[in-house]
């Protein structure tokens, strides 16, 4: 449900406690070209500065709203049609201000003015020797963030993707063989947590190289994230920190006693440190363990959301049966049309900032509503409508940001995905669901809590 919020007087202090390329069809055009979009914005801004200094209002949208959890799309999308920022409420939480159409949104996502910090993050309470590897690359900006960002990046590229695509495949095969023990006896299996809950994990710690005898204790690490973390993450804390220098340290006894260096990150990372020590101290290196492997839990959901939105659109799924060429354009529509990501981390304005006719203080909190961006008619043509043909063009979805802070884990997450989607149709040509999936009560998050499917 969206109401009206003076865009004059915000109530309430900004909190950080929210939660973490699709072009035209062949047959209906649409803008295809991001000036365009932006010229198109500029011209809206314009209006929306001329009648908010006249006290116009803003829509505003209570996040606790049962509408919200159910359809978020449909509510979201009201909003931006109402205007391209909108008021973010919920009882106990003062507000911040959501940027709902594309142009905006991903202006805001490379906007300087508007920082990720700490405040951005749940921090949760954890023993003093934890402590220094709480700040981790997502929460830093400019130089800080460059520097550890070009340590890590050369891991996560296209190209060591495509080379690292075998050990997926097997990944995904393995954990598709082990469902028949989960299988109930009318031939139906949840595959939330027997599949989609386990593949980001296990790809992930063979990215980074995490030992294989501790990837079960990791597993576990994983579900506390992927299902909404809290107090069961803040307890986990020790125990991820405690495993993060354990495989930092085992990888050092691999290099001291001359073994053949991995291919992974804590390779890259470890040779970075020893050739130059200024680059990368003991604690970040520890920290940048930690944060990627627990990171790289996304693509549970966004598997999870794609399965399920294929078994909810049988022709779409029917496409993909036909052709197989079909998945790379697939995974880039059902990360924009299914993606889990709701709403941005939110930034905060460093300056006093007149947001497209909103005048936002120093120190207040904004948000990409990437539901809504994701689906504005203004960036994609007929954007309500799943469609595995959609040819990826010059809007790229908002699903992994935009900016300095675009998805580090882009190119993994698009892979797993389009290797467990090839897999499963590969093997379950039958593949139906089994019952009704439940959604999480999360605005913030589209994810589900079970995937009941039979036809394995």
């Amino acid at each position: 449900m969206s109401h009206t919020a003076s865009a004059h007087d915000p109530s309430g202090a900004p909190s950080g406690a929210t939660a973490d390329e699709v072009a035209q069809t062949a047959q209906t055009p649409q803008i295809a070209d991001i000036a365009d979009i932006a010229e198109t914005a500029q011209a809206a801004t314009d209006a929306q500065a001329a009648t908010a200094a006249q006290g116009a209002e803003v829509p505003e949208v209570l996040l606790s709203d049962p509408e919200v959890i159910c359809d978020p799309f449909a509510v979201y999308g009201r909003a931006r049609e109402q205007g391209p920022v909108a008021r973010l409420t919920a009882p106990g939480f003062g507000g911040m201000w959501g940027v709902t159409r594309y142009a905006e949104a991903r202006a805001l996502l490379g906007d300087p003015r508007f920082e990720i910090r700490s405040d951005s993050f749940l921090r949760p309470e954890v023993p003093d020797d934890c402590l220094p590897y709480m700040r981790t690359m997502a929460e830093m900006n400019g130089p800080e963030h460059l520097r550890l960002r070009r340590l890590v990046a050369p891991a996560f590229g296209a190209r060591r993707a495509a080379a690292f695509r075998p050990r997926i495949e097997a990944t995904v095969d393995r954990l598709l063989d082990d469902l028949a023990a989960h299988t109930a006896p009318d031939g139906s299996v949840d595959l939330l947590p027997h599949f989609a809950g386990h593949l980001p994990m296990d790809v992930i710690c063979e990215w980074v190289g995490i030992p294989e005898e501790d990837r079960l204790q990791w597993r576990a690490y994983g579900r506390t994230v992927a299902t909404g973390g809290g107090k069961e993450f803040a307890a986990a804390i020790p125990g991820i920190v405690g495993g993060a220098k354990a495989a930092v340290a085992q990888r050092r006894r691999d290099f001291a006693a001359g073994a053949v260096p991995g291919n992974d990150l804590l390779t890259d990372l470890i040779r970075a440190q020893d050739e130059d020590g200024d680059r990368l101290s003991d604690d970040e290196l520890v920290t940048l363990v930690w944060h990627v492997v627990m990171a790289g839990q996304s693509p549970t959901h966004l598997v999870a959301n794609a399965v399920h939105a294929l078994l909810d659109h049988p022709e779409q799924l029917a496409a993909l049966q036909a052709d197989r060429s079909l998945l790379p354009r697939a995974v880039e529509e059902l990360t924009r049309w299914a993606g889990p990501t709701l709403l941005t981390i939110p930034r905060y304005a460093t300056e006093n900032v007149t947001l497209h006719g909103v005048r936002v203080a120093k120190g207040e909190a904004v948000t990409a509503v990437v539901a809504a961006a994701n689906r504005d008619p203004r960036a994609f043509a007929a954007p309500d409508r799943l469609d595995v043909r959609r040819v990826p063009g010059s809007t790229p979805h908002l699903s992994f940001a935009h900016g300095a802070h675009f998805c580090l884990g882009a190119a993994v997450a698009r892979l797993q995905t389009e290797v467990a989607l090839a897999r499963i149709l590969d093997r379950f040509p039958t593949l139906r669901r089994a019952g009704s999936a439940t959604r999480a009560m999360d605005p913030g998050t589209w994810r589900l809590e079970n995937l009941p499917v039979r036809g394995l």
